[in-house]
């Protein structure tokens, strides 16, 4: 791709911001080289590279790349026997460490939710961890050598800070002599040259045996190492030797250990890289709240409400806009600051984006192509210097494209034929576009010449497109109109400014007849559009209130036939409560009438006493169910003899025997009684058993106490199953035909769990997210088998 262009369309800054998401100097370099593929499945592979990213991040928040560097020279150093410094061990351990999170990470997003190309990278991540533990073992945190790092620096240290202990205990002892005391400038020990002295006054320098190692500014106070200690620092400079040796050696012997893994360590830079840059495009699409394009090769751009990249989206008018279809080229005309240019650097910057791989700030649905180029030549519309070194600089650009673009590019070119005399320009214009467009290229061009209008017109694969403009404010609305060619506007701005009407009638003359009918054409179209759009404003206002009036009314109705049943149900119970009192007191009565006719001469009949009973039964009032139907009449016009029914006021099963008129003959249990046809519905008949086997079957039928929605927010994932599971069984057995899980939506985990668990449960015939009315992606439908 042209840098040019790349420059003119200001990918750069994309990069920039790129740039900035990449956690890694190894991603930060990927970043830095990334440029517009033109083969279409290498940008299909890098947007699904992207969208695995961002469903990692949304599932476990953002990857751990802390810690991990680039290492190359050091590595590069260790193949080759030089020996690394600690710090740069340190790095390369830390850049270990990492490579396991990262891997660990990816692979627990992907047994969550599959994302097999990010999983496979890092399946190419090779751990070493005894390398990284080899390191941490020797190396503290601040790149200091520890003095676990071998038994022998643990010796020479220890006899390091034995032989310092000795020296200041010596030293202490003769500054607290109150005979050196004057002597000495301040009473302190202090090293020079990596050796114990004291500040001895230069008077008393004689007083003093041993070595001068320094002396102050003013040469007022000498740095003695008195005599008495020389032996003692002596030793202890050996001792550092010795410390010095053996750090040496234990960065040698780590340094062989990385040297054997160079090859692992430096494959593993690449898989890093190419996984710190997937989720740097990831994040960028979060901050830019962009989706997923659609790619295809057949040089089709489909942009829905889409928003240039680099301006604040709460202030840009969103870009609608199709080309490569029914047309293949736009022809937008207009007035400036209108916003043509924007549209331009629009267009083509979301194509850069979607062929690097990268998500555009679109809704969702929009589509581009993968060009084999894009080229541009867009200028400053805003000068009102249009000379002849301007128009020389767009022609010398437009012949360089002419000379290299194909079937398959994208030529987007901002007013076109400007800079020189209108009648040329526009004729120079129109054979521009007609040389492009039998090229078969997809073009956007801008321009401010009237003629282009009737040349896109009456041109097969054209079209007109203009960017609205508002009279009566006078200022544009920066939407682009496609269809509808640009107006001048110039009478009606300097009209509504406090221009003479003598100055603009005599304007208007000047005008052809032509021009002005095609104007008068344009404000027509521009008149019916408008009006079209407030009839549709209207109608989306009024279908809005009917669904608000909808809802409500569905609302006011669920109360009203709760609040009916409460009151069925109150009523019910107010009334088996009295009967249920009346009954214990006539089986107290009963009893008392039985004792009584055991001990009087005139005794009471039982079969009265039962028949007293019988009528307090009957006296007790049958509550109503309000899921039972009464039988319709189509249903008692089936019922014959032999078939299987329900009682309904007794909710007892039993069989026809005879119908008799409105009635019937029912055989319950032992007991036979005649029921109304009413007060009867048809039972399902069994299926006939084949002779010796035995068949068990199950009744499903719908159960009050069984709800049709779960809610399960705030649950964790095991317990969440755990209810589910317990849920289904119960809504299967109750003959439910679909039920609602309630999920919320929060990160997704527990939604994307109980969806793989429903996958294989043997209840479960399918499942979806819920509709926008349901709950949306917080509420999973399940239908039932």
């Amino acid at each position: 791709m042209n840098e040019k262009i790349l420059a003119t369309l200001e990918y750069s800054k994309i990069i920039d911001k790129l740039h900035n998401q990449a956690a890694t100097s190894l991603g930060k370099q990927l970043v830095m080289e990334l440029h517009p593929h033109t083969v279409l499945e290498v940008v299909k592979t890098s947007l699904q590279k992207t969208d695995e990213a961002t469903t990692a991040i949304r599932l476990k928040g953002t990857a751990p790349f802390g810690g991990i560097v680039d290492n190359t020279l050091s590595y590069k150093r260790a193949r080759i026997g030089g020996t690394l410094q600690a710090e740069e061990l340190l790095h390369i351990a830390a850049t270990i460490y990492g490579t396991r999170q990262v891997k660990r990470f990816v692979g627990a997003v992907d047994h969550q939710e599959p994302i097999p190309m990010l999983h496979q990278d890092a399946l190419e991540l090779i751990e070493h961890k005894e390398v990284e533990e080899a390191i941490f073992n020797c190396i503290g945190e601040q790149a200091e050598i520890l003095d676990t790092a071998s038994s022998k620096l643990a010796i020479i240290r220890r006899e390091l800070r034995s032989g310092e202990g000795r020296i200041r205990e010596k030293l202490e002892s003769m500054i607290r002599s109150s005979s050196i005391q004057k002597m000495l400038q301040d009473s302190i020990i202090t090293l020079r040259n990596n050796r114990f002295v004291i500040p001895v006054k230069q008077e008393y320098r004689s007083n003093f045996g041993g070595i001068i190692h320094d002396q102050s500014g003013s040469g007022a106070t000498l740095f003695i190492e008195p005599e008495a200690i020389v032996n003692m620092n002596n030793r202890l400079r050996e001792l550092k030797a010795d410390e010095e040796r053996e750090i040496e050696k234990i960065l040698q012997m780590l340094t062989a250990q990385v040297a054997e893994y160079e090859e692992d360590l430096m494959i593993n830079q690449h898989w890093l890289a190419q996984l710190d840059f997937a989720f740097a495009k990831a994040g960028l699409a979060h901050q830019m709240k962009a989706v997923q394009p659609k790619m295809n090769d057949r040089g089709f751009i489909k942009i829905r409400r889409g928003c240039h990249p680099l301006i604040d989206r709460d202030k840009v008018v969103p870009l609608d806009i199709e080309i490569g279809n029914q047309y293949s080229a736009i022809i937008v005309t207009g007035p400036n600051t209108g916003g043509k240019t924007v549209t331009l650097k629009t267009i083509g910057l979301l194509s850069l984006m979607a062929m690097s791989g990268l998500f555009v700030p679109t809704d969702e649905g929009s589509q581009f192509c993968v060009f084999d180029a894009i080229f541009a030549d867009i200028g400053d519309e805003q000068s009102i210097e249009q000379n002849l070194s301007t128009f020389s600089s767009h022609m010398t650009n437009i012949i360089s494209i002419l000379g290299q673009l194909t079937a398959k590019s994208l030529v987007l070119l901002d007013e076109l034929g400007a800079g020189t005399d209108p009648a040329e320009g526009s004729a120079l214009a129109i054979a521009l576009l007609e040389y492009i467009h039998n090229k078969d290229c997809r073009i956007v061009a801008t321009t401010h010449y009237s003629e282009l209008k009737a040349f896109a017109y009456n041109r097969r694969g054209m079209i007109n497109a203009s960017m609205e403009f508002d009279v009566a404010t006078l200022s544009p609305t920066y939407k682009l109109l496609v269809g509808v060619p640009g107006r001048s506007n110039a009478f009606a701005i300097a009209k509504r400014l406090g221009l003479s009407s003598a100055i603009i009638e005599r304007a208007e003359g000047e005008v052809s007849e032509e021009d002005t009918r095609v104007e008068n054409m344009i404000a027509s179209l521009e008149e019916n559009r408008l009006l079209l759009e407030q009839e549709k404003q209207t109608a989306e206002i009024a279908r809005q209130q009917m669904e608000a009036l909808r809802e409500k009314y569905e609302r006011e109705q669920r109360r009203l036939e709760e609040q009916k049943q409460k009151i069925l149900d109150k009523a019910n119970q107010e009334a088996a409560a009295l009967v249920a009192k009346a009954s214990e007191e006539a089986d107290q009565v009963i009893h008392e009438l039985r004792e009584l006719a055991k001990t009087e001469v005139a005794s009471v009949k039982e079969h009265k006493l039962i028949e007293a009973k019988r009528k307090l039964e009957e006296a007790k009032p049958k509550q109503s169910s309000p899921i039972r139907q009464v039988t319709s009449t189509s249903n008692q016009k089936k019922i014959t003899a032999g078939d299987d029914v329900l009682v309904i006021s007794l909710n007892q099963k039993g069989s026809i025997v005879e119908l008799q008129g409105k009635e019937a003959l029912v055989q319950l249990g032992i007991m036979r009684m005649k029921v109304a046809l009413t007060d009867l519905e048809l039972l399902q008949s069994a299926p006939a058993v084949k002779p010796l086997q035995q068949a068990a079957s199950l009744n499903r039928s719908r159960s009050d106490d069984v709800k049709m929605e779960l809610d399960l927010r705030g649950e964790n994932l095991e317990d969440a199953m755990m209810e589910t599971d317990r849920f289904l069984d119960e809504a299967f057995l109750a003959g439910m035909g679909q039920v609602y899980l309630i999920h919320g939506k929060g990160t997704g985990v527990l939604r994307t769990g109980l969806q793989q668990f429903l996958r294989n449960h043997s209840h479960v015939k399918s499942y979806r997210n819920g509709e926008f009315s349901e709950g949306g992606n917080g509420v999973t439908v399940v239908v039932l088998q």
